[in-house]
């Protein structure tokens, strides 16, 4: 994926509303930057941080920059936009270079199923069972290489985590994907202890046989990709 606009160098000055940002650009102009983050972004929202800022003249968005790179206090580069997430995995799904979710014959987003809710992905393929693949996009690290999901509280996690189980039992393939985008990033954990519910339904869904899938990415200024899988820990 790459970005629409060429990424601006700034400070960080505070995060607010969840959604905002106050950004100070290298030419000491004060903006209003939007972070298309709902969750904690521990290590990730510090004051005096760099970060990198898509502008867009859109008349139709409310602000003019969008928070889209963090460069954290150990000096990784950390993608923060979740909303990415798919559009990052999307073109490596349909050319079936994402291991392990190859050799499908269809990649359709968005579906509906399981009472209401949407997949993030349905692949298809004459012959094999569907595969239902749920994406969450994972930024915290506490430890050197270590990525860890969640960064806070996720009901909606939890729910998709039930949600794939269900789809084991109708007899198809379910997968949660964890794209850590993070450029220092050597393995992946589960933050048991900033949600412990999401870390019981992550062991249930995996006793039903949901599949767990972390890829890692690089990352620059021009854009992001899909890198090579990563290996969960304990």
């Amino acid at each position: 994926m790459r970005f629409q606009t060429p990424l601006i160098r700034a400070r960080l000055v505070r995060r607010y509303k969840r959604f905002l940002a106050d950004c100070v650009l290298e030419d000491g102009r004060a903006v209003v930057a939007h972070v298309a983050n709902p969750g904690a972004m521990l290590g990730l929202a510090d004051p005096g941080l760099t970060v990198w800022l898509e502008p867009n003249d859109d008349p139709r968005k409310k602000l003019r920059f969008a928070m889209r790179l963090v460069q954290d206090a150990r000096g990784a580069l950390v993608g923060v936009d979740t909303g990415a997430a798919n559009r990052i995995l999307r073109p490596a799904l349909q050319a079936g270079a994402v291991p392990g979710l190859n050799g499908y014959d269809a990649v359709r987003p968005e579906v509906c199923y399981d009472e209401g809710s949407r997949v993030d992905f349905l692949l298809t393929a004459e012959g094999r069972p569907d595969a239902y693949v749920e994406v969450k996009s994972v930024t915290l690290s506490r430890a050197p290489g270590l990525a860890e999901f969640p960064d806070c509280v996720t009901a909606r996690g939890t729910r998709h985590l039930g949600a794939l189980a269900r789809m084991v039992g109708q007899g198809h393939r379910a997968v949660m994907l964890y794209l850590v985008q993070r450029d220092d990033a050597q393995r992946m954990a589960l933050a048991a202890d900033l949600d412990p519910a999401y870390a019981a339904a992550f062991d249930a869904a995996s006793a039903a046989g949901v599949e767990a899938v972390a890829l890692g990415c690089t990352l620059g200024r021009e854009g992001i990709a899909p890198a090579a899988p990563l290996p969960f820990v304990a």
